[in-house]
């Protein structure tokens, strides 16, 4: 019964998203969908000018350019801007023409990780919690929907090397090998995360100190030789992406983006602690039970923890996994919270949440502990299933809400219509026709105008490039679209 209710959970997610009809909702979308193609063509790390332009032609994004958001290389090759790693995992569904199914995919392998690693910790019905509060997110129905975005991947890869860690650290039962390898895919599902956002460095390195921290006694009694593949696969990847961005970008620390273009700064943290918080409750209503969860657990410990027998170990150990959890969580959203893009107030909730998501599976685990642990045992799988069905209904509704916000109305198939014809043709479709209007089709002028595409074998993709913030301002919507480096003449090329 609870792993029918999780893939009842995983269902829904994949129905709610692929009934809606796919869009592009910023230049973001564009820019990672000329890196898949040009993979799936063969061409798998920079392009020729010549080459770059007949893609953004063929595309229609941006066409009298490089797609948007590619730079020139010092080498006078052209490459995106973004981390790497997410084309090279989509690629393979782009070439099969299933590219709607490449965040599903991988929301899948999330689901499987927080099923094993939340029923081993849990119990019954924990990994039911963990799935259906992990897919009832308005933030993984928003992003599981943009087929060319890497956020709601790498967020799922998080999610699964999480659960398959936490399972190899709790089952000291199994047999060594078993624990070797679930934890080894574990750090190689993290490793990816990493590749596909490089910020999700900071989870990883939090994986490593909590496998570090198990070889002590009386914790999860890794083998070492099991913590030396792990940490070797680690230094590996390490090694990997170095070489790839010394060879593409010219340093080992060097990505495609301009210094000085992706900042961080403590001045920038008060601003973000008062913006952040209602863009974060509307996209992952689960936050709540997320943040209630590990203070109740550290007042259970201090409650039990001269107790012996099963409840003072259960105490212990569940206060083990929440502070593990607890400090991926924080790491990532602490470093995001110094970023100093989130910080204009006139964003709307899906620009600035995509950057917190890879917290969302250990958010789902910890809100799974408080569903399942605060009811009596014969009220859990129904305290459970109520949660999750009240959480779909929120995320529904946040997934609508968050897109209107941004000037986008989510349609079914049949209702989808192309914005080639400018601010006439949103106005005609009724997205420009708020009492702002004025002001927003005179920021609309400064966005690129995408045709419509169509996708192979899946009919046609209605790219809106929308934009609700001035012209000029500090924008990953906006900055670099159509951006390249200055050629070496001096002159600019015109965007």
């Amino acid at each position: 019964m609870e792993a029918a209710l999780a893939v009842a959970a995983f269902a829904a997610q994949c129905a709610l998203v692929l009934s809606v009809a796919p869009q592009a909702a910023e230049p973001d979308d564009g820019a990672y969908r000329a890196s898949i193609v040009a993979i799936t063509e063969g061409r798998f790390l920079t392009l020729s000018a010549a080459q770059a332009g007949t893609l953004a032609r063929r595309l229609g994004d941006n066409p009298a350019a490089p797609p948007n958001q590619w730079v020139e290389l010092t080498n006078g090759r052209y490459i995106s801007e973004k981390d790497p790693g997410y084309p090279f995992l989509a690629a393979p569904f782009e070439k099969l023409g299933i590219i709607r199914l490449a965040p599903l995919f991988y929301g899948l392998l999330a689901c499987l990780g927080l099923f094993i690693g939340a029923r081993r910790w849990l119990g019954r019905f924990g990994g039911q919690a963990a799935v259906g509060l992990y897919c009832s997110s308005g933030a993984a129905l928003a992003f599981a929907w943009r087929d060319y975005m890497p956020t709601y991947t790498d967020a799922s890869l998080v999610a699964a090397g999480s659960g398959l860690l936490l399972w190899s650290l709790l089952a000291t039962e199994a047999r060594s090998r078993r624990r070797n390898w679930a934890g080894l895919a574990g750090f190689v599902a993290l490793e990816l995360a990493t590749f596909a956002r490089y910020t999700n460095i900071v989870i990883l390195g939090c994986a490593v100190v909590v496998a570090v921290v198990a070889r002590r006694p009386r914790a999860a009694r890794v083998p070492f030789r099991t913590l030396c593949w792990w940490l070797a696969s680690v230094a590996v990847f390490g090694a990997g992406v170095a070489t790839f961005d010394d060879l593409v970008y010219g340093g080992p620390l060097t990505t495609g983006y301009q210094p000085g273009e992706v900042t961080f700064a403590l001045g920038a943290i008060g601003s973000n602690l008062r913006l952040m918080p209602a863009h974060l409750l509307q996209a992952m209503p689960m936050l709540v039970l997320g943040l209630i969860a590990p203070a109740w657990i550290v007042v259970r410990w201090l409650m039990l923890r001269r107790a012996g027998g099963r409840a003072g170990a259960a105490a212990r150990r569940d206060l083990s996994v929440g502070a593990a959890l607890a400090a991926s969580w924080f790491a990532i959203w602490g470093l995001y919270s110094a970023y100093t893009w989130t910080t204009d107030p006139t964003s709307v909730t899906v620009q600035v949440v995509r950057f917190y998501v890879p917290a969302m599976g250990a958010i789902a685990l910890l809100g799974a502990w408080l569903v399942t642990r605060i009811p009596r045992a014969r009220w859990a799988a129904l305290t459970s299933a109520a949660v999750v069905v009240g959480m779909f209904g929120l995320g529904v509704w946040s997934f609508h809400a968050m897109y209107a916000a941004f000037g986008i109305r989510v349609a079914g198939p049949d209702e989808c219509v192309a914005s080639e014809g400018g601010e006439a043709s949103l106005r005609a479709t009724g997205f420009a026709t708020s009492s702002a209007s004025v002001e927003r089709e005179e920021r609309l002028r400064y966005v690129p105008r995408l045709a419509t595409l169509r996708a192979p074998r899946l009919g046609p993709v209605c790219l809106r490039d929308l934009n609700r913030r001035r012209p000029g301002a500090h924008n990953p919507t906006l900055r670099g679209a159509s951006r390249v480096r200055a050629p070496r003449s001096g002159g600019r090329v015109r965007r």
